[in-house]
């Protein structure tokens, strides 16, 4: 993934001992240490924010960010946001809490991966009448929305979701069907955004790992420089 020098990563679990990512601030500076390696030194963090799995909060982000900061290269640029599970929890928190944005008003949000809320349509609106944009995390990796028409990828996309490809389902690492509905997705122009999604540092080593044709190299590049964009 030498493609992605320059780019600013926007969807990784990188800040320490706050959800299912890095444990403690000497790994979480090991993994930036190895972005670097992709040239990549610029990061929005985003932990989970998941009900009562992952209960973080803007104050237990900006106390975690606040740490990796103190003990890093002054020359990595860091912010906060968040990935927000798309559930009652989250619709709960809508009138009591500012959520944490990448960038502008575009807020990172995802689904379980059993499948969609009962009320997705209602969350939807419920997020974008509150001024957030949705970048829908992984929707590669969601299997009830697989199908051969992308009937509910259309849907998701007519709704005003924009679509944020892991770097790692370019690979086999979520599965074989994950990687075929990734390049499907590329294939059909739906994907807006891509990151890495990291959360340890076997998935930065898979990513040194890809291999890519051509055609796929250059499906790609639009997407990374839109990433980039995010953040001009």
């Amino acid at each position: 993934m030498d493609l992605i020098e320059g780019f600013t990563d926007f969807h990784n679990h990188i800040l320490p001992g706050i959800d299912d990512g890095s444990p403690d601030v000497e790994t979480s500076l090991q993994l930036l240490k190895k972005f670097g390696e992709f040239g990549v030194t610029s990061f929005v963090h985003t932990p989970h924010v998941m009900n009562d799995y992952h209960p973080n909060t803007p104050e237990t982000i900006h106390a975690a960010l606040a740490e990796l900061q103190s003990a890093q290269h002054p020359d990595i640029k860091n912010s906060a946001a968040a990935e927000y599970m798309m559930d009652q929890s989250l619709m709960e928190k809508l009138d009591d809490e500012e959520l944490l944005k990448i960038s502008g008003n575009f807020s990172l949000v995802e689904m379980s991966f059993l499948q969609a809320p009962i009320n997705l349509k209602e969350i939807i609106f419920k997020l974008q009448n509150k001024g957030h944009v949705l970048i829908l995390a992984h929707p590669e990796r969601y299997g009830f929305n697989h199908s051969a028409d992308l009937k509910k990828y259309t849907d998701l996309k007519n709704r005003g979701c924009y679509f944020q490809l892991n770097m790692l389902s370019l690979s086999e690492h979520y599965g074989k069907g994950i990687q075929k509905m990734a390049f499907k997705l590329l294939e059909n122009q739906m994907i807006d955004y891509i990151s890495s999604d990291a959360h340890r540092m076997e998935h930065l080593e898979k990513l040194q790992h890809i291999k890519l044709k051509s055609k796929e190299i250059e499906m790609l590049k639009p997407i990374i420089e839109k990433s980039k964009e995010l953040f001009a």
